[in-house]
């Protein structure tokens, strides 16, 4: 456990069709350091994962959308898959959310397709950043200098592209989330 992290609490906000291992493997790698973890779905219930190639185990939410402030957490992690990131980027209350953790300078982490979520928020423009390939050009039409690399770190803003780098975007994610706030970071 790193104590430097004792203490921290990060949300993972999702809904129905996260790609499963873009949840668990963070959340197990935060609760591993002393991280409390809360899982934030829109209607508070427990949301389904997608496994890869089908429907996976339904994980339990902590908080409804609607109960949850940003200003409770030190960070936000935004598992991708398909189905979960569509459906966020269109939630006002999901996109609020997001540009909270920005307004307040704070480490952002998404994988996957869950920069779609970002580019909705419209906090992506000018910055540096990565995702599964069939969002980058969405991305580069926001505005964003895309790369295709295993993670990509841009003022606190943790992207990568799909679960064969989750080891990188774990190791990125603690470490932003152990220097706090980013100056670099905006909305």
């Amino acid at each position: 456990m790193n104590q430097a992290l004792n203490g921290k609490r990060v949300a993972i906000l999702a809904t129905d069709g996260f790609e499963e291992s873009e949840l668990s493997v963070p959340r197990a790698a935060l609760q591993k350091e002393g991280v409390e973890v809360h899982v934030i779905s829109p209607e508070g219930k427990g949301i389904r994962a997608w496994a890869e190639t089908d429907w996976g185990d339904t994980y339990e939410a902590d908080k409804a959308l609607a109960d949850a402030n940003a200003s409770d957490y030190h960070a936000l992690v935004l598992p991708g898959g398909l189905f979960n990131p569509d459906e966020l980027r269109l939630n006002e209350n999901a996109l609020s959310f997001v540009k909270a953790f920005f307004r307040a300078g704070k480490p952002v982490a998404a994988i996957c397709h869950a920069p779609w979520i970002l580019i909705n928020a419209g906090v992506v423009k000018g910055r540096k950043m990565t995702s599964v390939p069939s969002v980058a050009q969405d991305l580069r039409n926001a505005g964003v200098n895309w790369v295709d690399e295993p993670v990509m770190v841009d003022n606190g803003l943790v992207t990568s592209r799909t679960p064969k780098d989750l080891d990188a975007f774990n190791a990125k994610l603690l470490e932003e989330l152990q220097e706090g706030r980013h100056s670099g970071q905006h909305a």
